[in-house]
Order: structure tokens, then C-alpha cells, then sequence
């Protein structure tokens, strides 16, 4: 019995057919776009660490085109922090580790966002089930849970929500320079390294300010 194909699928397929027709034909005498990908090897200067939410597409958000921006995507945005490598599996720590000491990237982005889920099971309690592996992956988080309700103890769930959004990229910002060749090409060869917040709701992107602690709207 041939594979079925239920109809969500089929539009994603459809969508393939038009990729591939964007992506994959030659012009004239030139190379398609993944022709000259493939035969140059991948150079992005960026590396992106974003949320797994659907709504936030990184190369979306920024316009980027293939071999623009290396991503990795997880639960919440998170980087845990630098740990031995025979110890569990580290699939952000090995990409982070392959963007920075392989493609020799030039910037590390860490984007935010608003309604994250992974954050609501933070702030919700979600550390608390030892035998879940989201609760598990957000306790990486708890700091900015910790932070928010202690300086914030009367706000709404929401407003604490969309706080602890915000401290969890500084959380992450910290733990990247747990990582020793993060440290090292700070201070060899410049490596950027930048905080943002996408708010879905308004269409705003913030910026970290790191010497302020605080993050500031940008005018776009």
C-alpha cells in the first residue's frame, strides 16, 4: 500500500517543489544558489541560538538567505553551561563548539522571545518534576525564575513571564563564557557576542545592553 499523505503534509511537499524551484535552477550560465553552496562549503559570520516556537524563525526574522546564519534551535533559547563532554549529551554545546572553533563565526546572537513556552513551564514549576525532560532542560533557567519572583513578587503571571524571558538570555549570555574557546576567540580574534528579544506580539526587537543590564528597544 503506497504512503499516504495527509494534507498538511502535502503543502509542506508543495512548498519543497517551490524551494527547490528558487533555489535549485540555473540562470543562464550561473550556478544555482545551493550549487555554489555546496561546492564553496558553508561561511555563515553568524551563529544564532533561537527558539524551537514556531512562530520564530530565525532566517524569517532576519531575512537571512541559505548559508547566511548557522542556527540552533532549542527549548526556550537556552546555552547551558559548559560541562564535561563524557558526561550526558550536549547537542547545543557541540554546535556552539562547531560554530565557533569550524566556521569561525564572527557573532553570537542569543534571540528571545515573547509567549515562550519553555518559559511558562519555568515560571509555572516545571523544575520541580525530576522525570521530565523539559523540566530538566529549563533548570538550566532557574536563576531567572529565582530572579524574577524575587524582585517581582506581586506582578501578574504574564508580566513575570515576559521578565524572566529577558533574564533567561542573560543566563545564557553567562554560561556562554563558561565555554573556554568561547573566551578564547573573545579575546583572539574579537568574537561578538549580542542578547535579543523578539516581542511576536508588537513586532519590536530589543537589544541587550550588557554594561547597562537592561535592554533597549531599537528603532528600526
Amino acid at each position: 500500500m503506497p504512503t499516504m499523505i495527509n494534507r498538511e503534509m502535502a503543502r509542506l511537499v508543495s512548498g519543497f517543489r517551490r524551494f527547490r524551484e528558487r533555489f535549485f535552477e540555473e540562470t543562464g550560465e550561473d550556478l544555482s544558489v545551493y550549487q555554489r553552496l555546496a561546492a564553496n562549503a558553508q561561511s555563515p559570520k553568524t551563529l544564532l541560538i533561537g527558539c524551537s516556537d514556531s512562530r520564530v524563525d530565525p532566517a524569517l526574522l532576519t531575512g537571512a538567505g541559505p548559508g547566511e546564519i548557522f542556527v540552533v534551535r532549542n527549548v526556550a533559547n537556552l546555552i547551558p553551561p559548559c560541562e564535561s563532554p563524557g558526561v550526558g549529551h550536549h547537542g547545543t554545546s557541540s554546535a556552539l563548539e562547531f560554530a565557533v572553533e569550524t566556521l569561525k563565526v564572527e557573532n553570537i546572537v542569543v534571540l528571545g522571545h515573547r509567549q515562550c513556552g519553555g518559559i511558562g513551564a519555568l515560571m509555572r514549576g516545571a523544575t520541580i518534576d525530576k522525570d521530565s525532560f523539559i523540566g530538566h532542560w529549563m533548570s538550566i533557567a532557574e536563576d531567572a525564575r529565582r530572579s524574577v519572583l524575587e524582585n517581582h513578587p506581586q506582578d501578574s503571571f504574564d508580566s513575570q513571564c515576559r521578565l524572566a524571558e529577558m533574564e533567561s538570555i542573560k543566563v545564557s549570555l553567562r554560561n556562554l563564557r563558561t565555554y573556554p574557546f568561547v573566551n578564547d576567540a573573545v579575546r583572539e580574534r574579537q568574537l561578538n557576542i549580542f542578547g535579543a528579544y523578539f516581542d511576536l506580539e508588537k513586532g519590536e526587537l530589543w537589544a541587550y545592553e550588557e554594561p547597562k543590564n537592561l535592554f533597549r528597544l531599537l528603532e528600526i
